[in-house]
């Protein structure tokens, strides 16, 4: 009787093959719709997925000034930045800082949901946040992520 074996692949950087996907932030809430863009980033929606791997595609946002909030998140939601000196912190509202830069603010979530370690650094260089509907990643022929 002989013994089935099976191998386990393993994804390197030399065998992960990169899509570009181009999102329409158009209405979409926040917190969903950057969980869904964290996970491609990571490159969950991958069957060769490997967690010690930067396996993810590359995301391009635009209309990020048309994304929405659910509840008072506007008003209530706060983002803080400290300087690290006495007196260096600064507060703005989810509101005023989607107003200033919506793409600060969908950087920021999505960087929230990626590792804290030098493969999460690497992940969030492969995503481009853009206020308008324009991009100049046409080059790649980004294929429209649908959530």
């Amino acid at each position: 009787m002989s013994k089935l074996h099976f191998t386990t692949k393993h994804a390197n950087a030399a065998t992960v093959q990169r899509n570009w996907y181009v999102v329409d932030g158009t209405n979409q809430t926040v917190g969903r719709m950057c969980a869904k863009i964290a996970a491609v980033l990571r490159g969950k929606n991958k069957a060769y997925y490997t967690p010690h791997v930067d396996c993810g595609d590359f995301v391009i946002i635009i209309n990020a000034d048309k994304v929405k909030f659910t509840g008072n998140k506007l008003e209530d939601k706060v983002y803080q930045n400290f300087s690290g000196y006495p007196g260096g912190l600064k507060e703005e509202t989810a509101g005023s800082l989607l107003a200033r830069r919506p793409d600060a603010l969908l950087e920021r979530a999505v960087k929230g949901m990626l590792p804290k370690n030098r493969l999460g650094r690497k992940m969030i260089k492969k995503l481009f946040v853009y206020a308008g509907d324009k991009h100049p990643h046409t080059a790649q022929q980004p294929k429209e992520l649908k959530f």
